[in-house]
């Protein structure tokens, strides 16, 4: 992950394009005819929200979901909330736009992405999820029952944007292997990592070159035991794909020992 230089920085950007603008209109004219003087503030103002917009890197959200799931699945309710993919849908793509979702769990990102003009697809490992998502989904054949681990054998279409929150694992004390749905063990931290790595280096050949892909995780607290999981997968997925950033998305309720959790977001190289 590169340190940010303050030529990248979204302060110098800004004051850079209103320097820019301001030696256009100066060219155009010294004085801008009055009768054009609110088109001139109007395209200025849009210039600097646009920019300022860029800058956020931290934002404020409600964990409520607004969809409940049956009872069956209530115990078991990892679900991200919806105003999280309305936040990164409305940022990075437009109608129209391939939205994938590699660990599609109950269809969040889905259903958000059909319901705002994206073409969503999907694939999630347990058959009770896929069953219950595609219930609701207008294309249920977009949601593919499959392992991410093996994303290369899955026809998929040229993706613009993908957005997923990957299942957790703790360094220690962590028997049952988050890829394989919880039900097998042995699997460690490392092996963790290493696929995750994998998934993602075969999502790059899947993803378009403008493409953008981001995670939600979260570094874990429980029981005075500290994993940077956030931070690790993160590394991981640097050595496949281009990072650009992270925005820290705060809260209201929030698990793993921390209020806050991580967006990162990256490019193809």
């Amino acid at each position: 992950m590169r340190a940010v230089d303050k030529w990248d920085s979204p302060r110098f950007l800004a004051f850079f394009v209103a320097l820019s603008f301001f030696r256009l209109t100066s060219r155009v004219s010294a004085r801008p005819p009055t009768g054009n003087a609110s088109r001139w503030a109007l395209a200025f103002g849009l210039i600097t929200k646009r920019i300022l917009a860029s800058m956020k890197t931290y934002i404020q959200l409600s964990s409520v979901h607004r969809y409940p799931l049956p009872a069956i699945f209530q115990e078991d309710d990892v679900r991200y909330a919806e105003s999280l993919v309305e936040y990164f849908l409305e940022q990075y793509t437009h109608k129209g736009d391939v939205v994938f979702d590699p660990f599609a769990g109950f269809g969040t990102t889905l259903f958000v992405a059909e319901r705002m003009g994206r073409v969503s697809y999907g694939v999630e490992i347990n058959q009770d999820r896929v069953n219950f998502a595609r219930r609701k989904l207008t294309n249920p054949e977009h949601l593919i029952h499959g392992d991410a681990r093996f994303l290369a054998k899955v026809d998929l279409p040229e993706i613009d944007f993908s957005m997923t929150s990957p299942p957790y694992m703790t360094k220690d004390n962590h028997p049952e292997f988050p890829f394989a749905g919880y039900q097998i063990t042995g699997e460690g931290y490392e092996e963790y990592l290493r696929d995750i790595r994998s998934i993602y280096e075969q999502l790059r050949a899947r993803m378009k070159p403008t493409g953008t892909v981001v995670l939600e995780v979260a570094n874990l607290k429980p029981e005075k035991q500290v994993t940077t999981l956030a931070w690790d997968v993160g590394q991981e997925i640097s050595k496949v794909l281009r990072f650009e950033g992270e925005v820290i998305v705060c809260w209201d309720e929030c698990g793993y020992g921390y209020d806050h959790t991580y967006c990162l977001i990256f490019s193809v190289p």
